[in-house]
């Protein structure tokens, strides 16, 4: 069973002025085409050839965690966005994110701080752990379910996510993306499961 890249949820066009077609073009078209073609590659003809890509992740290391983590993370982070998303929160997670960060301004300075804070290329997380919200931050490929813990949303923090529309101004991608993507939701069903 081949692994294949998923197909986005919107049109490639669809995050356009946030992030650009051209960005998506690379960022999907060719990273997230090439960590799918490169787990391929890794599986073929051993015992992971069939295994779930989740399975894969826990038990994998080095190079074939790497490919099949970032397959994971970058499927989660289009889903995590949506053309008509972005702003306040929205059903069940507008209270949690009320209950246990204290407001949606103190979620919003904690998952900002941690895409800013995250040093190199990585992820910010919303999670759930131990019953209660959080904010994580991973480096390279690593992702919450490593960590016992349910990834929410998320925000990918990798130059390639930014650089062409916005150079080396993580933290303005960072609030475009707060302020005109997030899909909650998605956040919402991800709570639910």
């Amino acid at each position: 069973m081949a692994f294949e890249l998923p197909a986005l949820p919107y049109a490639q066009d669809a995050l356009a002025p946030t992030i650009s077609a051209e960005t998506m073009e690379y960022h999907y078209g060719k990273h997230h085409q090439t960590y799918v073609d490169n787990l391929n590659k890794a599986v073929a003809g051993t015992a992971d050839e069939n295994a779930s890509l989740e399975d894969i992740i826990m038990k994998a290391e080095g190079p074939l965690f790497n490919n099949a983590a970032q397959v994971w993370n970058h499927t989660f982070f289009w889903n995590s966005l949506s053309p008509n998303g972005g702003g306040q929160p929205t059903g069940a997670i507008a209270d949690r994110i009320a209950a246990d960060f204290g407001g949606y301004d103190a979620f919003r300075a904690q998952i900002t701080d941690a895409g800013l804070t995250q040093f190199g290329s990585g992820w910010a997380w919303l999670v759930e752990k131990d019953g209660k919200l959080a904010i994580m931050k991973t480096p390279n490929a690593d992702l919450p379910m490593k960590h016992g813990a349910k990834a929410l949303f998320t925000i990918d923090v990798w130059e390639h996510a930014y650089y062409i529309d916005y150079r080396n101004a993580r933290a303005k991608f960072i609030e475009v993306v707060l302020d005109n993507l997030v899909n909650w939701d998605f956040v919402n069903a991800n709570l639910a499961s």
